[in-house]
């Protein structure tokens, strides 16, 4: 598959995953495509990351984005996230258009990619990874995020309030482990099949439990996961943390997102 079509398929699998994260909030979920933009809010407040607005059709310009946004989310009252990549140039008219009305620039995330199975590693030792198959396993998935996150920025409790409809989280499609250090939840990774390839996302590990390579090992496991069910490449959008990791174990970039985030008042 070459850079083109994957680039487009792991884009279409954000999207999947953004929708995946209105559906875990319940009620409170909401997801709503309008002229060719796709917006979703979740059971949190939170703007960055789990409210958001993603242009689902490649021609739909900036200004339409953000006018779709900002009327959505404007009716919400809360903030929100846009996603820019660096692919055709777009990507800078719409990072223009987001700081000309304020939002703010909040990092970036290279797109980065497998197109085969990585080599099996031995897990580290006194770890035991475990497969979510029921809600206490969702718990412990939770758990380790809302942990793991705030060193990201993203506030504790943020996780908790958008997987209030833990059932949701097992779906066929969507496949979580759970790293486990002396019977403590301590790293988790979660992998989503969508349109033929595989997302991995909320890859983290607790703090006190990082240098261990669990976060190796979690993010490894997830993968062997989607290439077995038949997923004809992975991807995921790295953060600072974690992209050498995911670069050492055969991952590797194709194209960048920006992040743009317009927070209550701004």
């Amino acid at each position: 598959m070459d850079d083109g079509a994957l680039a487009r398929l792991g884009h279409l699998n954000l999207i999947e995953f953004s929708r995946e994260l209105a559906r875990w909030s319940g009620p409170a979920g909401q997801v709503v495509e309008r002229d060719g933009v796709v917006c979703f809010a979740t059971g949190s407040d939170f703007p960055a990351v789990v409210n958001g607005a993603i242009a689902l059709d490649p021609g739909v310009g900036p200004t339409a984005l953000l006018d779709v946004a900002e009327g959505f989310f404007g009716e919400l009252g809360r903030g929100f996230t846009v996603w820019a990549d660096d692919r055709d140039g777009t990507g800078d008219a719409l990072a223009a258009e987001a700081e000309a009305r304020g939002l703010l620039p909040i990092g970036g995330s290279p797109e980065m990619v497998v197109r085969a199975p990585l080599p099996e590693r031995p897990v580290p030792e006194g770890v035991e990874l475990r497969w979510v198959t029921g809600t206490d396993g969702v718990a412990d998935f939770v758990a380790v995020s809302d942990a793991a996150y705030p060193s990201l920025g993203m506030p504790a409790g943020v996780t908790r309030d958008v997987v209030a409809d833990p059932r949701a989280v097992l779906e066929p499609h969507v496949h979580t482990v759970v790293a486990h250090l002396d019977g403590e939840p301590v790293g988790a990774a979660q992998v989503l099949l969508s349109h033929g390839i595989a997302g991995v996302y909320w890859v983290g590990t607790t703090e006190a439990a990082r240098g261990r390579g669990i976060g190796e090992a979690v993010t490894r496991a997830v993968t062997g996961r989607a290439f077995e069910a038949g997923a004809q490449a992975s991807t995921l959008q790295a953060s600072v943390m974690g992209e050498a990791i995911y670069a050492r174990m055969g991952y590797e970039t194709i194209y960048c997102y920006r992040t743009f985030t317009r927070f209550l008042g701004s």
